[in-house]
C-alpha cells in the first residue's frame, strides 16, 4: 500500500509517500510544497494543486491521509489553510484516491503511542519507522510522513473494504 500524506498549509504543504507491506514501511519521496510569500493568494493555491497533481500522477498511490485542521486562534490564517487543504482534497478526488482524515491526536497516538507526545518525540519516532538518517526539514515534511504513518497503522480492514469496493467499480 503507498500512502500520500499531506500537512497542509499555504506557505507550505508537507507531503510524504509511505509504502506500508506487512508492517514494515517505507519513505518513497517526500519534501515540501513551498509558495512564495508575495504571491497573491490564488496563485499560491494554484501552484499547490498542480504541484499535487504531479506528485499523484508520478506515483501509484493507494490513499491519501490528510490533518484534519483545528485552530484557537487566527481565523484569517484558518480559512486560507482551510481552503488550500481543499485544494489538496480536489486533487486527491481527480485522482480518485481515497481520502481519509486523522486529528493530530490521532497521529501522535499511532506514531508513539502517546496522544501527547511532543512534536520532537513525533519527528523522532517517525524517523525511526521510516529509518530515516535524520528528521525530515520543514516540520511540515516530518508531520506528512507521520500522517501517512498514522493511515499506515490505523487503516486496516477500513481500508481493505475500501480498496475492494474501488476495484470492483473500476471493473464495471
Amino acid at each position: 500500500m503507498i500512502i500520500l500524506g499531506i500537512d497542509p498549509g499555504y506557505a507550505i504543504v508537507g507531503y510524504g509517500l509511505v509504502s506500508a507491506q506487512g508492517g514494515k514501511f517505507k519513505a518513497i519521496d517526500y519534501g515540501a510544497i513551498t509558495t512564495k510569500a508575495n504571491s497573491n493568494f490564488l496563485s499560491r493555491i494554484e501552484f499547490i494543486f498542480d504541484s499535487l497533481n504531479t506528485i499523484i500522477s508520478k506515483n501509484k498511490i493507494d490513499a491519501l491521509a490528510i490533518e484534519k485542521l483545528y485552530f484557537r486562534s487566527n481565523q484569517k490564517t484558518a480559512i486560507q489553510v482551510a481552503q488550500a487543504r481543499g485544494v489538496a482534497l480536489l486533487a486527491a478526488q481527480k485522482a480518485r484516491l481515497p481520502v481519509f482524515e486523522y486529528t493530530p491526536l490521532q497521529v501522535k497516538t499511532a506514531v508513539t503511542g502517546y496522544g501527547r507526545a511532543d512534536k520532537k518525540q513525533v519527528t523522532e519516532m517517525t524517523k525511526r519507522f521510516l529509518s530515516l538518517k535524520e528528521v525530515p526539514k520543514p516540520d511540515d515534511t516530518a508531520d506528512a510522513l507521520a500522517i501517512a504513518l498514522c493511515h499506515a497503522q490505523t487503516s486496516g480492514a477500513r481500508f481493505r473494504s475500501m480498496m475492494i469496493k474501488r476495484r470492483l467499480n473500476n471493473a464495471l
